[in-house]
């Protein structure tokens, strides 16, 4: 590596230089800055519900939060076959406003999932909420 190269890098570096990537070929230099790691964004879900009837709405709403900024939030609704989207909110406050199932089922599960703003995802823990016929 020139000493020119390697001088610029060397001032650099203390302020989070992550790649320099020099392409033979090309002669191409990349730069990134950061750590060079995505953490993912942060989602807590709760709803104000104790309990649901059936063929009723429960709203949920997701705090998130992410150094990258949160593109949005997911919520899913767990059933026996897995988990079944009800919505997404591209906006915060992050809330959806789920009907509960009439199928007998003896709660409400739901969760969401925060995409951060270079794609990263993390979800909640579930929140259930009992279902009363």
């Amino acid at each position: 590596m020139p000493a020119s190269i390697r001088a610029v890098l060397s001032s650099i570096a203390p302020i989070g230089a992550v790649a320099v990537l020099l392409q033979g070929c090309g002669g191409g230099l990349f730069v990134a800055f950061g750590d060079g790691f995505d953490d993912p964004p942060s989602v807590h879900l709760t709803t104000a519900a104790t309990a649901v009837q059936a063929g009723q709405t429960v709203r949920f709403v997701a705090a998130a939060s992410d150094e990258d900024g949160i593109s949005h939030v997911s919520f899913y609704r767990l059933d026996s076959q897995g988990s079944v989207l009800l919505g997404t909110d591209g906006e915060a406050p992050y809330e959806w406003t789920a009907v509960a199932p009439a199928d007998g089922r003896a709660s409400l599960q739901v969760f969401a999932r925060a995409t951060d703003g270079f794609g990263s995802v993390a979800d909640s823990t579930t929140v259930s909420v009992p279902i009363t016929p």
